[in-house]
């Protein structure tokens, strides 16, 4: 009885670089930015608003924010090698944060949101656009955060709040 041992070896090679091609094919991680994106911010005094136009304008749905008395509203624009790749609304009317990927990239960012009232800081989680295959993504969420509180936004491309890219905190918070 004869054994071809050399064709069998191949098969099985053959098999084992099929099954690892299907692994990679199917389980592809989000790429990092690298170099991060830019970030253009936009602040709005809300005291004169409703608003739109100018600065606030984009390509997807523009910004419009409401008439809000003592409110400071922000809009951060990402944008990568000129691709708009994303933007983060907080709209303190409501306060509202708005958080879209507009670039089907398979990559995403983060966005840690907190405030600071009554001598304590309030850390309300991180939020991202759900990563569908639509062209944008959106996710809206609606804060509870007491009126005249400055809020935090901090954006990062990495979970966990990993690997900085902007914020809009500090002196440059928004006002809800």
């Amino acid at each position: 009885m004869r054994r071809n041992t050399g064709k069998r070896f191949a098969g099985t090679v053959t098999g084992a670089l099929l099954a690892v091609g299907a692994l990679f094919a199917t389980a592809t991680p989000a790429q990092a930015y690298d170099p991060d994106p830019g970030v253009s911010t936009y602040y709005r005094d809300t005291d004169g608003c409703p608003c739109s136009g100018g600065t606030l304008t984009d390509p997807f749905d523009g910004t419009h924010f409401a008439h809000d008395a003592g409110g400071l509203a922000v809009k951060m624009e990402l944008d990568d090698a000129g691709w708009f790749v994303g933007k983060v609304e907080f709209h303190p009317n409501d306060e509202k944060l708005w958080v879209y990927d507009t670039k089907n990239d398979g990559d995403t960012f983060y966005v840690a949101v907190g405030y600071a009232s009554g001598g304590s800081y309030h850390d309300l989680g991180t939020f991202s656009a759900p990563g569908t295959s639509d062209t944008v993504d959106l996710t809206v969420k609606d804060l509870d955060i007491p009126e005249g509180a400055y809020v935090d936004i901090t954006l990062y491309d990495g979970s966990g709040r990993a690997d900085y890219i902007a914020a809009a905190r500090g002196t440059g918070a928004a006002v809800a």
